[in-house]
């Protein structure tokens, strides 16, 4: 209550205080309202996508059967032992499903921090709880390349890094996910906070469902593993999610604010101009800049990763962004 012996001028101050302060808790009561209620449309809207169908594991040829003299036992064998190696490359080298599954793959981490939201990824073993008991090559297809769960309501994985995956490509990473350890227990649903909301009805957290809505075609088999610009632009494809679409980086959709925008990767004057291979490769596998300074986070996370792909892969990566048209940074 104001003091009666405060000045006129002050009390209107107070009064002018209140009332901005009124206006402000009314307007962000209707900004929650509106996300809460928008968020939540979002998220339960039905996605339709193809059904597609690849084996798991994929097969030897019988051309390779021939040679090799082998049973159908012996075969069956060979091509599982060959799948299991090919995906645990994948996710040691490429697709780092680890970080939002766990270790174990038996559920982790995506984001816990308010006012955000909690986002665990679940459980994707063959164990109990498991989220994707059941699934089928069209299921594990829905959810990995299109975001889509199985009852058609949009997923939070970030299926934009994983729409260029070959049907071979993910029938290994499924197969090595299967050939760990069951893991026990179910992970939490998604939980949105007041911010996540806000961010998912804006449109920064975008929805993968949304932005992939009627893909349709798939890789079978990957581009051969040589020093190619087919090649190149394969293993390119995951680092658009944060580079964005054009590979001229700028800031990282839905990321965190404390990051550095992405950087230009194509060969322009603020981007690669200049770097030699011998550069790219030392800021993929030890992670440091030709100038000696370290790469700061996000990249950070990525380089647990890009520092295992094999000699091929690294200098088929450096071709196809050597061929890139130089773009300024953030250009589409």
């Amino acid at each position: 209550m104001p003091h009666p012996l405060m000045p006129p001028f002050m009390k209107k101050v107070l009064k002018f205080a209140a009332a901005a302060l009124l206006v402000v808790v009314v307007a962000g009561g209707a900004l929650f309202a509106w996300a809460s209620v928008t968020s939540a449309n979002i998220m339960d809207q039905s996605f339709a996508t193809h059904e597609v169908a690849f084996p798991i594991p994929f097969p030897l040829t019988p051309q390779e059967i021939e040679e090799q003299g082998l049973t159908p036992e012996e075969a069956d064998a060979m091509a599982e032992a060959q799948a299991i190696e090919r995906g645990r490359h994948l996710l040691e080298s490429r697709y780092a499903c680890s970080d939002c599954h766990g270790e174990n793959f038996g559920g982790g981490v995506m984001i816990d921090a308010f006012p955000i939201g909690t986002l665990l990824g679940p459980n994707i073993t063959t164990g109990a709880g498991s989220r994707t008991t059941g699934y089928t090559a069209s299921d594990w297809d829905r959810s990995v390349r299109h975001g889509v769960l199985p009852d058609g309501r949009p997923a939070v994985m970030p299926s934009v890094d994983f729409r260029n995956m070959s049907d071979q490509e993910l029938s290994d990473i499924v197969m090595y996910i299967q050939s760990q350890p069951p893991v026990e227990g179910e992970t939490q649903r998604p939980v949105m906070g007041p911010l996540g909301k806000v961010l998912l009805a804006t449109g920064e957290i975008p929805v993968s469902a949304d932005v992939l809505a009627g893909l349709t075609d798939h890789l079978a088999l990957p581009p051969m593993a040589e020093v190619s610009l087919d090649f190149g632009a394969h293993l390119a494809a995951p680092c658009a999610g944060c580079h964005g679409p054009a590979l001229s980086g700028g800031p990282i959709p839905g990321g965190d604010p404390s990051w550095v925008p992405a950087r230009n990767l194509t060969p322009s004057d603020d981007g690669m101009a200049g770097w030699s291979f011998a550069d790219f490769e030392g800021a993929m596998r030890d992670g440091i800049r030709p100038d000696g300074t370290p790469l700061q986070m996000p990249m950070t996370l990525a380089i647990p990763y890009t520092s295992k792909l094999t000699g091929v892969e690294m200098e088929a990566l450096w071709m196809y962004l050597s061929s890139l048209d130089p773009l300024p940074t953030g250009a589409m």
